[in-house]
């Protein structure tokens, strides 16, 4: 029954991905913020489906410390989930991520509508700069900037390193941090195909105030939040 779940649910985004895509094409000649508005119904759309369809629902702690004012989420990634989670219970945001992911047919087109802040990793200083020049533009036209720290989908119950780029831009800009936990990985792994039925927990930090701090300071208070957070949730 859990993969006969997961095939739907796998199927079903295949069938509405492409159809959401070529419509959200439609929202180019809109502002960037009425754009994601648009784009972001496919991620509400899809958790009321990944609920019925695999019995994963979720929690938020924390909701009284979302941010009223543009500021940076730095989350902990597992999996899949978590990129659906945060369009539906944070304020409009955008992304630092690969650029690759751009190419893809249909999810990537939709994605670059949503003013990304898609980097190329292996250009190291050139990109920091991106993420900073970039970073800063996003969050004065009113958008939260979104950064996976560790830069890649860890598997539940390990830790990535966490990367200096999203305290580097919190350090220019003097905006506060937003802290994110979660165990979401539990029971959607990392490139799992089966999505097991239960309760995935988000938490969500108190501002991390960033004026006045170095990028290592606000990176390492990100880090003892997240990780001690992560521990808590496990039991």
């Amino acid at each position: 029954m859990l993969l006969i779940r997961s095939l739907f649910f796998l199927l079903l985004q295949i069938l509405i991905t492409p159809v959401f895509a070529l419509l959200s094409l439609l929202s180019f000649p809109c502002s960037r913020l009425t754009r994601y508005r648009i784009i972001s119904l496919w991620a509400k759309m899809m958790l009321p489906i990944l609920r019925v369809v695999c019995g994963i629902r979720h929690e938020v702690k924390g909701i009284e410390n979302l941010p009223k004012e543009p500021c940076i989420v730095m989350c902990k990634h597992q999996s899949a989930w978590e990129t659906l989670a945060l369009q539906k219970i944070f304020p409009p945001q955008v992304w630092v991520l690969k650029r690759e992911l751009l190419w893809i047919p249909f999810f990537g087109w939709a994605l670059a509508l949503t003013s990304p802040i898609a980097i190329k990793r292996s250009e190291g200083r050139a990109a920091a700069r991106q993420l900073l020049t970039q970073g800063k533009e996003r969050l004065a036209q009113g958008f939260c900037v979104v950064i996976f720290p560790e830069g890649t989908r860890v598997p539940y119950g390990q830790r990535g390193k966490y990367k200096i780029g999203g305290a580097l831009l919190a350090a220019s800009s003097g905006v506060p941090v937003i802290p994110v936990a979660h165990n979401a990985g539990r029971l959607w792994g990392r490139n799992a195909f089966s999505k097991h039925p239960g309760l995935i927990t988000m938490s969500i930090g108190a501002p991390i105030q960033t004026q006045g701090l170095k990028a290592d300071e606000i990176n390492a208070k990100v880090e003892a939040w997240i990780e001690n957070e992560i521990q808590t949730l496990a039991h």
